[in-house]
């Protein structure tokens, strides 16, 4: 009699650009079959678009750009990179070298005009808005810069770099700390400080110095000058920008309808692969036996039904919080006090349909629009915290040429105050907001929407300094791997999190225990190469 051979299962928890990578690649090098549980309608996570009328809006602001020459071809294998500029505007605009990836090296690519299942080639520009003037973000030392801070601001500022070039503070414990030694005290004050203290809720004395090296890594003064200087001689750089620090990349990649686009269409390779992807469904329960998980408990919100799954393999990128709160066996009182400690940093979008902006470009384009993707609103007497123009994001993300769709972010805490205020009360709020900063007349407003996005930033305060006890509770589970931004309580970015469920898959297939390479994802450099 011949013996079928079982398929091995794998449960991934989340279907977000971490989960649904692993699905991907677990179809794509193994027998093993992956299992999605998402508790949404919609799969992406943070990474999600939202279309509200036609015009979409980008929850948060994905830009697709890695120094991972995988993750860059990876994407192009879900969605082409458009057609390229002939070889004479090439020469004008920008260069692309043999040792790029194949998917940037010719002109081959679609026409966004004829397909929808495309990247487009974006350009760049965030700025800040401060003293109701913009500046380059990061900051650049320009004459605009000069100019607009003032000679005494400016002589303040370099005397303090200087002055912490001779004297650094030696043992970096705090954001505070990290940015100083980088940056000085006075442009930290100036550029760093109540900005990034809005981003958080607390002052940057209580946020670890590891979100500065999590987050900003190798930037510093003179990077952002050299790399303005760059610029300014029209030295090239190629689409991946190996050698850019991210926060100063001038292109990225991004999806024609948004990032969702991609994690949509992500899921279809993996249904049509012979993946299972389980919508509108949360995992209540994770039941485990010695050193192994062997089940999971799933209740469906549609039906109310509660289901118990049983796989060989489980990846989660649930928030570790309510992981850990999910485990049905007994979980010692030190691992469940650290996890309750964990915090996260909520946020809420306003998507705002205008006539126009208040305030001009220099050249005469629709709507005069200027061409930033985010700008990060520094004044003080306002609460918001970042706007996106998502015409410049992609112009498909807008139904109307003759309108412009911005999204206004708020960082909150779910239960706040800025967070219990009613939907209407809150955009009412924020079209206040900015026609107080003169970037909008009230009267330009056509339409309006509200999103609200709970645990979308792990914060690296509260218990967060004790993480790694949980971390090694975890790990002691053989088949249970931990990946993504939430699963890991790290402030990756989207191919970070994919990193980590690639190395993940890796492990698993070649049977490795340890998950010490997964946790090193974003801290060695050899994962950017």
């Amino acid at each position: 009699m011949e013996v079928t051979k079982k398929t091995k299962i794998a449960i991934i928890i989340g279907g977000g650009p971490a989960g649904l990578t692993a699905a991907y690649e677990l179809l794509h090098h193994s027998d093993i079959k992956p299992i999605v549980i998402e508790m949404s309608n919609d799969l992406g996570g943070i990474s999600k678009t939202v279309n509200y009328k036609g015009n979409r809006m980008d929850m948060g602001g994905h830009r697709f750009f890695s120094k991972s020459e995988k993750i860059m071809q990876w994407w192009h294998n879900i969605l082409p990179v458009q057609r390229l500029p002939s070889k004479n505007e090439i020469k004008q605009v920008n260069s692309y070298p043999e040792n790029n990836p194949a998917c940037f090296q010719h002109n081959t690519g679609p026409d966004p005009e004829k397909t929808d299942k495309v990247m487009l080639i974006r350009n760049r520009l965030s700025r800040i808005f401060f003293l109701r003037k913009f500046f380059n973000y990061p900051v650049t030392l320009n004459f605009n810069t000069i100019a607009n801070l003032g000679f005494y601001r400016i002589i303040k500022i370099g005397l303090s770099y200087f002055k912490i070039r001779v004297f650094p503070i030696k043992e970096e414990k705090s954001l505070e700390d990290f940015y100083r030694n980088r940056f000085g005290n006075e442009l930290y004050k100036t550029f760093f400080k109540d900005y990034t203290e809005k981003v958080w809720g607390v002052s940057c004395k209580e946020i670890s110095h590891k979100w500065g090296v999590q987050r900003i890594k190798g930037l510093s003064v003179s990077k952002t000058i050299l790399h303005a200087f760059k610029s300014v001689l029209g030295m090239p750089d190629s689409i991946t920008q190996k050698k850019t620090e991210t926060s100063l990349i001038d292109k990225f990649l991004y999806p024609k309808y948004g990032p969702g686009q991609m994690w949509e269409e992500t899921g279809k390779v993996i249904e049509s692969k012979g993946g299972e992807i389980i919508k509108n469904s949360k995992v209540t329960g994770l039941i485990t036996e010695d050193n192994n998980v062997i089940s999971v408990q799933v209740k469906n919100f549609e039906t109310g039904e509660t289901n118990i799954l049983e796989a060989d393999y489980f990846l989660s990128s649930m928030p570790v919080k309510e992981l850990i709160d999910v485990f049905k066996n007994r979980v010692p009182d030190e691992i469940k006090a650290i996890a309750n400690g964990l915090i996260y940093r909520d946020f809420i979008t306003v998507g705002l349909l205008l006539k126009k902006l208040k305030i001009k470009n220099e050249t005469k384009t629709i709507n005069n629009l200027i061409p930033d993707n985010w700008i990060y609103i520094q004044e003080k007497e306002v609460k918001i915290g970042r706007i996106q123009i998502f015409n410049n994001w992609s112009p498909y993300m807008v139904k109307s040429k003759n309108t412009v769709w911005i999204g206004l972010e708020y960082f909150c805490n779910k239960g706040d105050e800025l967070w219990n205020k009613e939907d209407d009360e809150f955009i009412q709020f924020a079209i206040g907001e900015l026609a107080r900063i003169d970037l909008i007349e009230k009267g330009d407003v056509i339409d309006s929407a509200i999103y609200r996005i709970p645990k979308a930033y792990p914060a690296y305060f509260g218990t967060f300094d004790k993480f790694d006890t949980v971390r090694k509770f975890t790990d002691s589970f053989k088949n249970l791997f931990l990946i993504g931004r939430n699963g890991m309580h790290r402030y990756n970015n989207q191919d970070h999190s994919m990193l980590s469920a690639m190395v993940a898959v890796e492990n698993i297939i070649k049977g490795i225990s340890s998950k010490d390479n997964i946790w090193s994802i974003n801290t060695e450099e050899e994962y950017f190469g």
